[in-house]
């Protein structure tokens, strides 16, 4: 029998990527953290790993992000793989289940990426019959994540926005918003971030990814590369900005997967999507004009006036300085957690 946990909604708040080097840390410290989310596939089976996380997920809510599912497979989805993670979520019960609008595996051969689909109605069709097999076997809405792309299809006759829409219009899914992979396939296929984000349905949009990435060279073109290596860059933390103006605020993870950093610095990039997200909220609150509450104070407290802002909005004391500053010059001090500028 699956034991039961607390019923914790993951917060509209910073959450991080669980990776394994920082799970004994985890248990000892149980630092302040918004929530976790975890590959699905490293938990499908008996593991001191597995243990481990249902011991966290006493603790913290819980987000269950699949990377082998192939929802764009024409054979289907495996039964195997998917009885596999309904398995997954029985035992750790998540709030959140996501995976990604890609394929991976086909003719019984797995590959190690995620590749990119043609968007036009006969994959839609395929994809939109996967989802709802996805979606029946867990009993629950799951979350789609747009691609990372490095190619695109001559003949698709839409979008991965367009695509994106038109799945949530058949299967009632929601969808996963990585900012860093639309950064990354603007970049690299030429099209706008900031439209992409505009084509799609807010309501729809459950979970935030942000993470770094990698820029190459290559015969003269610069190539963005969704390595997850890295800090946020100030492009992509930017994007995100714009995202939650448009949106509002969502639940938020900081994905990092090669070269791991400190436990303590990915808690920090999680501490500057709060900042932000906060302070974006806080701006669109309308300023009172009743004579004891002039337009320079809020609460009795005298707030900086530095920066500009629209009219009818008030930074938010604590967070003021965020407009004037990039996110990507702090880094987090390993040995107290706190974040310090780097010059």
């Amino acid at each position: 029998m699956s034991k039961i946990f607390p019923s914790n909604p993951v917060p509209d708040a910073a959450g991080i990527g669980l990776r394994s080097q920082h799970i004994p840390e985890m248990l000892t410290r149980r630092p302040s953290a918004g929530w976790l989310e975890v590959h699905a596939e490293n938990y499908m089976g008996h593991s001191v790993a597995a243990d481990a996380l249902e011991r966290l997920r006493e603790s913290y809510p819980l987000s269950v992000h699949g990377v082998g599912l192939s929802l764009g497979s024409a054979s289907g989805l495996d039964r195997d793989h998917l009885e596999r993670l309904r398995k997954v979520c029985l035992r750790f019960q998540p709030s959140l289940v996501s995976e990604h609008l890609a394929w991976s595996a086909a003719d019984g051969a797995y590959l190690n990426d995620l590749l990119p689909l043609r968007y036009d109605e006969e994959a839609l069709t395929i994809v939109a019959g996967n989802v709802r097999r996805l979606q029946d076997t867990l009993q629950r809405r799951v979350f789609i994540e747009n691609l990372s792309a490095y190619i695109a299809f001559e003949n698709s006759t839409m979008s991965e926005a367009e695509f994106l829409v038109e799945l949530v219009r058949l299967t009632d899914c929601g969808l996963l918003l990585d900012v860093n992979n639309v950064y990354v396939s603007a970049s690299n296929l030429g099209f706008d971030s900031k439209a992409f984000i505009d084509q799609l349905p807010a309501q729809a949009i459950g979970e935030i990814h942000l993470a770094g990435h990698a820029i190459h060279e290559v015969d003269g073109d610069t190539v963005l590369i969704d390595d997850h290596g890295s800090r946020v860059p100030p492009a992509v933390w930017s994007l995100y900005a714009y995202a939650l103006r448009k949106i509002g605020p969502r639940p938020t993870l900081i994905e990092w997967d090669a070269d791991l950093p400190s436990l303590n610095a990915l808690l920090g990039e999680a501490m500057w999507a709060d900042m932000m997200a906060q302070s974006i909220t806080f701006e669109s609150r309308p300023i009172s004009h009743s004579p004891a509450a002039p337009e320079s104070r809020f609460e009795g407290m005298v707030l900086p006036m530095t920066g500009t802002r629209a009219k009818g909005q008030i930074p938010i004391p604590a967070l003021a300085a965020l407009a004037t500053i990039t996110p990507s010059v702090f880094a987090t001090n390993s040995a107290t957690g706190r974040a310090k500028r780097v010059v």
